[in-house]
């Protein structure tokens, strides 16, 4: 709404041809506050004078003698092309009241003044004219607030295609080059490019969820979530000592103590698998998506190394990879499950609940455990032995 303030700062022109009656309505504006009153006695003067001042209100005499006040409305309407024109006409015509209203006149004062039906109709006039003018301001600023929307989204838009684009390129180039160790092992020997690694722990990760976000997102949604979840986890083996071996669909493989040898392989493994719970949660709560990660470990030897020809792969094999394989397929949504050799290298390093014996196709009963959490905390970060 507005104010008193703004609408006694309203632009204001009084046109009449009688002196007179100008110095009244002069009097009577300015006696009650407007500070922005203005006059002419020169009816052709009017046209000029509002393209210049734009006025809020203009309190039109209808007869005056050189050019009346119908012909001033009609050179108003060349000037105003919104097509309001805001004027108050004058007159002590009865019949000139419907005749002005229907010439575009907003309102009437009828001669002689009546000093409070002045005043009434010009606050009531200006009040509706500096209401429109600000609603027309905030519909011209949400118009370019919607503009500017389409540039920062078109522009958002085209920095994720160009992400996109040298992330596939990179991923080209990383297929086809292997870990650094391998690589320089190759041109050595071309023959042998296995490795074994009697220590290892192997993560096997699944995220799910996934189907009961369609069809409401669409495939290429899911994927870029997909995208955005393993990210994610990356970042979690770099900064836990882990490799990522590979991904597959919703699954993600990664291992501690290949291709360096660490003697902390199952802790570290441990500490991920809890960080990628966590990780998944918070995309959750940002993305308002209730997905969850399965996750298996298993430790022991595995045989790693670079397969192919012209597509160089770094992979693990063995029978430690397919155990953990079978505690993710086994496992429980949104929890770690380990085997018995991974909860040997824990010991009590971690909070562990033992989940009982489980069928594992393949291969018999196993015991198994869930890894509730850490345990006290050694200097340098790792669990409390």
């Amino acid at each position: 709404m507005t104010n008193r303030a703004d609408l006694l700062r309203a632009r204001i022109l009084i046109v009449d041809d009688q002196e007179p009656n100008v110095r009244l309505l002069e009097r009577m504006l300015e006696g009650a506050g407007y500070v922005a009153v203005m006059s002419t006695i020169d009816p052709r003067a009017v046209c000029e004078l509002h393209r210049q001042h734009r006025y809020d209100l203009i309190l039109l005499d209808l007869q005056m003698p050189v050019m009346d006040g119908f012909e001033v409305m009609e050179g108003l309407k060349a000037v105003e092309t919104d097509g309001y024109v805001p004027v108050l006409v004058i007159t002590a015509q009865p019949d000139h009241k419907l005749r002005a209203l229907r010439a575009g006149a907003k309102d009437f004062v009828t001669k002689p003044f009546d000093l409070a039906e002045v005043l009434m109709r010009v606050h009531n006039m200006l009040e509706v004219r500096l209401y429109a003018s600000a609603l027309k301001q905030t519909v011209t600023e949400l118009e370019a607030s919607k503009e500017l929307i389409r540039v920062k989204n078109n522009e958002l838009r085209k920095l994720f295609d160009q992400v996109v684009a040298e992330r596939k390129v990179s991923e080209r180039l990383a297929l086809h080059a292997p870990p650094d160790g391998i690589a320089r092992r190759l041109p050595a020997r071309p023959d042998v490019t296995e490795d074994g690694f009697a220590e290892v722990t192997v993560l096997v990760a699944d995220i799910v969820g996934f189907a009961d976000l369609m069809p409401a997102v669409s495939a290429a949604g899911l994927a870029a979530m997909r995208d955005e979840l393993f990210a994610l986890f990356n970042g979690l083996a770099t900064e836990h000592g882990l490799k990522t071996i590979k991904t597959l669909g919703n699954s993600y493989l990664a291992a501690a103590g290949v291709p360096v040898p660490a003697s902390d392989h199952a802790t570290r493994a441990a500490t991920m698998s809890l960080a990628m719970v966590a990780a998944v949660d918070r995309f959750n709560t940002r993305t308002a998506s209730a997905l969850q990660v399965r996750i298996g470990m298993s430790s022991g030897s595995v045989v790693a190394g670079v397969i192919g020809r012209r597509l160089f792969i770094y992979d693990l094999w063995g029978e430690t990879v397919s155990v953990a394989s079978r505690m993710e397929s086994h496992g429980v949504a949104g929890r770690v499950q380990v085997s018995q050799s991974t909860r040997a290298l824990l010991g009590g390093r971690f909070e562990l609940e033992a989940r009982g014996t489980l069928e594992l196709d393949g291969a018999g009963e196993a015991r198994t455990w869930f890894v509730a959490g850490p345990g006290g905390a050694l200097p340098g970060g790792l669990p409390e032995a």
